[in-house]
């Protein structure tokens, strides 16, 4: 008995034939291209198609592999996606720690093969168990792949770079990022690749087949694949009539007058006490003329003293904020004497008010993962330790002149779910940074992309102070406001407004969304188990 016809949506009959350039070593290097596609996704290249593409092409890559070719593939993949997405840490590691090059490149290429290993290890679960349903390619393989990108959001702490969705800030697509959050963003986004990689693997079959037998081509091509598309036609339609609407509205209540400062701070003197003083007189400097301002900025770690020894400042910064009926928020480094712990914190002046804590630190920056296990080997290289603490989950957010402002540090930005709960009881939104770190690369226009996502999905105008760029303001719809000039001394102003209301995804962050896919990964794992044992009982007969 012969087995039943294929479903529009399933692998193709003998797929071998039909995509040979998938194949061996050339697949492999296809991969590794593919992987760096995402990166000319993602700003400041900004070719979103680009995404896609690349999505649907693993997608066809791993169709006829076993689970351990199907997790080399996958785990070359993600070498061409963090070799060019995230190998800009190097620059922190050499340029900045003073690491050795041969040893820091040493350091960059292992942090980016444990990424790519943490990106394969998902599709090794799909090519176990869910690849064989008709609809495992379809559905299934968006569904490990976003479940992918939430598990970097935490898995020792996380590392939640390079998501597919950040790409669709502002396509049509963006119109789901307020209800479903970048996760939803990078869900439609594999779908529309494995969707064309469904059609294309359907039309090479027929193709194969009419080479490999001439009557084969009279036959018409199912128009059944047509079915393929309609998710994706939906799923765009339907981003593009919730991109014209909002979920958030204006106070009704003025404008509010912003001033970022950007002071260009190089690094190897922002800490040394005789440079200090000549931090503090450019700051000033920079503000005077802000002091009318109902709000001003200063960025990540901007007093270059610890909080105790900078009471003084703090005092007569507070005095003169006071007078002129001006807010100043400002990074400081926090130094608590009852538990000898060192805090990155932000705090308010001047109208404004409160003090914020980070609780997302930077990994291998200011803390190290299983720092514990690798405090000897950090001794040997003679590498720096942890010194900064992750503030309380807990925290009261910062307030001026009767409104609230959730603040984010630096990192934090990139962690959806966090500034989600922390943009709840706030009108505003403000992270400051200071991504001198990483030098003239692709990794602050990365960063800074995330800040307009976090803005699209919570509906709120976003605030960015940074030391030496990129400073600027972002509004409700993620699309940019004003925005200053990298490694530049300079001071910018622009106005923002309250936002009322809440976003879908707001209210309940990624988890439910996380949730729906895993269910639904389960029913495709169930129906693919039961497609294996139907094949069996068909070839046995």
């Amino acid at each position: 008995m012969n087995a039943a016809p294929l479903s529009p949506v399933s692998p193709t009959a003998n797929p071998s034939k039909a995509i040979r350039l998938l194949e061996g070593w050339r697949g492999d290097a296809l991969m590794l291209l593919a992987g760096a596609l995402v990166t000319l996704s993602l700003a400041p290249f900004d070719v979103w198609p680009l995404g896609i593409i690349a999505s649907g092409l693993l997608a066809l890559s791993l169709q006829n592999l076993s689970p351990k070719q199907t997790l080399r593939r996958a785990f070359t993949f993600g070498l061409g996606l963090f070799g060019t997405g995230t190998s800009w840490v190097y620059i922190s590691i050499h340029d900045f720690a003073y690491t050795p090059m041969p040893l820091a490149v040493l350091m960059t290429a292992s942090f980016v093969a444990f990424l790519a290993l943490i990106f394969a290890l998902p599709f090794y679960v799909y090519s176990r168990f869910i690849r064989r349903s008709p609809w495992g390619m379809l559905l299934g393989f968006p569904c490990i792949w976003v479940l992918g990108e939430w598990s970097r959001s935490w898995f020792l702490t996380g590392f939640p770079w390079m998501y597919l969705g950040y790409a669709h800030v502002e396509t049509w697509l963006g119109g789901w990022a307020p209800v479903l959050g970048v996760y939803g963003l990078s869900f439609f986004t594999v779908l529309s690749g494995t969707a064309l990689a469904s059609l294309v693997t359907r039309l090479l079959a027929h193709r194969a087949d009419a080479t490999a037998e001439p009557r084969a081509a009279l036959k018409p091509i199912d128009p059944k694949l047509a079915l393929i598309l309609i998710p994706v036609i939906l799923t765009w339609t339907a981003a593009a009539a919730l991109k014209q609407y909002s979920w958030t509205q204006a106070h009704d209540g003025k404008a509010i007058d912003v001033a970022l400062i950007q002071p260009n701070i190089p690094l190897e003197l922002k800490w040394d006490a005789s440079y200090a003083s000549t931090i503090v007189q450019i700051l000033r400097e920079r503000t005077e003329k802000h002091w009318s301002k109902d709000l001003i900025i200063w960025p990540e770690a901007a007093v270059p003293y610890l909080y105790q020894d900078a009471l003084p400042l703090l005092e007569s910064l507070q005095e003169e904020a006071q007078s002129h009926q001006s807010g100043l928020i400002t990074g400081i480094i926090y130094d608590d004497h009852h538990t000898q712990k060192y805090y990155n914190a932000v705090t308010g002046l001047g109208t404004a008010s409160g003090l914020y804590f980070k609780q997302r630190l930077v990994p291998f920056g200011e803390y190290v993962p299983l720092e514990s296990w690798l405090r000897d080997l950090m001794y040997f290289f003679n590498l720096p330790q942890s010194l900064i603490h992750a503030g309380p989950r807990d925290q009261s957010i910062l307030s001026n002149q009767g409104y609230n402002i959730s603040s984010m540090i630096c990192y934090e930005i990139v962690y959806p779910d966090l500034v989600a709960r922390l943009s709840r009881d706030s009108e505003l939104m403000l992270t400051i940074s200071n991504d001198a770190w990483f030098g003239d690369s692709i990794g602050p226009l990365q960063h800074f992309q995330m800040a307009q996502m976090r803005a699209l999905e919570n509906q709120r105008y976003m605030i960015r102070a940074t030391n030496n760029g990129l400073s600027g303001v972002i509004g409700p719809d993620g699309k940019i406001i004003a925005q200053a000039k990298s490694f530049v001394e300079t001071d910018m102003s622009a106005q923002v407004q309250r936002m009322q209301g809440l976003t879908p995804y707001a209210r309940t962050g990624s988890l439910p969304f996380i949730g729906l896919l895993t269910l639904l990964m389960l029913i495709i794992a169930n129906h693919s188990r039961i497609f294996r044992t139907s094949s069996r009982e068909v070839d046995d007969h």
